[in-house]
């Protein structure tokens, strides 16, 4: 999220938008009026889209390991216009009891896409679709600090909220000028080593795949965001929720599902994610939660839930830091941005509803709570 956010200075530092209002957000809720409110990806789901104009698109690998290790890597394709588009790598390593965290991001060069869309490519980095849509292989070894090499396998269908996964903005729905994508694989297994500051790990465990598309400003897009990975024994389940800024209404949009091994249990686009409890951050001026609820809801009903102490931060992403000080004033000033992310993981209980069954299932958490502009 730091660099989807974070971009280059240009992408940034554009200016407010006019207050269009609620009616100019195209939600992807909007596409489901009857029926499943998902559908499961096909092979042409996951190629790379690279559409023209100011955009970025993430391909991230989130993984929770036996070992107790939390990793993701991503590739972030930036594209700010007049023909400048930037390709980055970042990683993160983190194990509480060892004192692990490791974080690197790194340029990439070269950057390209396979024949098919469906793979890319750059100097010492590839992530690799096989041939029957199901394992993602990643090499990526750009970066001394995390050296990477997985095999990410789904173990359940991929899923995408509504028809095409997209929310898109403008006040004409059939020529919008923004755009918000996600698609996901929300149950993977994972086999390899990530090498960590010189420190070769198994991180053989469970995963979650997330390609993301932002066909506009991030601030423009989003004024704040929640993010939430579980990962158990017998389930998985996500949820990814923005808000909309004052200029498109302030309106909510909230995809999720739950799945299991060979199944989509739940997809869903009315879901909650409830700061239950929080307390102010003085440096930041934003109230970070310390406590969230999270619902998967169907039919107006709760399926899902999970209720989350976040008592284990990883991280306070500052979106902004590397950014001049002087610069980042007028970012803040004019722009009226102040991106930060709260980064937890801890250990949870998912409740569910699956078929006559309840059922409660442990497993780990990891969130992010994001805030980019009031």
């Amino acid at each position: 999220m730091r660099q989807w956010l974070q971009g280059s200075v240009a992408y940034v530092t554009g200016t407010a938008e006019p207050e269009y209002g609620a009616e100019a957000l195209h939600s992807v809720a909007d596409q489901v009026t009857e029926g499943p409110q998902f559908s499961e990806l096909t092979l042409e789901d996951l190629t790379w889209q690279l559409p023209g104009g100011s955009n970025v698109e993430t391909q991230t690998f989130y993984i929770m390991a036996d070992s107790g290790h939390l990793c993701f890597a991503q590739i972030i394709h930036s594209n700010i216009g007049f023909g400048q588009e930037q390709t980055q790598f970042t990683c993160r390593v983190y194990h509480k009891e060892e004192n692990m965290n490791v974080w690197s991001s790194t340029n990439l060069q070269n950057f390209a896409v396979s024949e098919d869309g469906h793979s890319m490519s750059a100097n010492q980095a590839s992530v690799v679709l096989s041939e029957d849509g199901n394992k993602y292989t990643l090499r990526i070894s750009v970066s001394p600090t995390t050296i990477v090499d997985v095999e990410f396998t789904r173990t359940a269908p991929g899923l995408k909220a509504g028809k095409n996964g997209t929310t898109t903005y403008g006040t004409d729905a059939n020529k919008p000028w923004g755009s918000m994508r996600h698609i996901f694989w929300p149950r993977a297994t994972v086999t390899g080593t990530i090498i960590a500051d010189g420190k070769a790990l198994d991180i053989k465990g469970r995963g979650l795949f997330v390609h993301a598309l932002q066909g506009m400003k991030p601030h423009h897009a989003a004024a704040r965001w929640n993010f939430a990975n579980f990962q158990g024994e017998n389930y998985s389940a996500v949820m990814m929720e923005f808000t909309t800024p004052p200029s498109y209404g302030s309106v909510t949009v909230n995809v999720g599902g739950v799945a299991k091994d060979g199944e989509l249990v739940l997809g869903t686009v009315k879901n909650t994610a409830t700061h239950v409890e929080k307390k102010l951050d003085e440096e930041t001026g934003w109230e970070e939660p310390t406590r969230i609820e999270f619902n998967w809801l169907e039919d107006g009903k709760s399926k899902a839930s999970i209720d989350a102490k976040l008592e284990t931060r990883i991280e306070r992403v500052d979106v902004l830091a590397e950014i001049p000080a002087l610069l980042k004033k007028l970012v803040q000033g004019v722009a009226g941005t102040k991106p930060f992310i709260y980064q937890c993981v801890n250990p949870v209980t998912l409740k569910l509803t699956d078929g006559d069954k309840e059922i409660e299932d442990n497993g780990i958490l990891f969130t992010e709570a994001t805030f980019i502009s009031s």
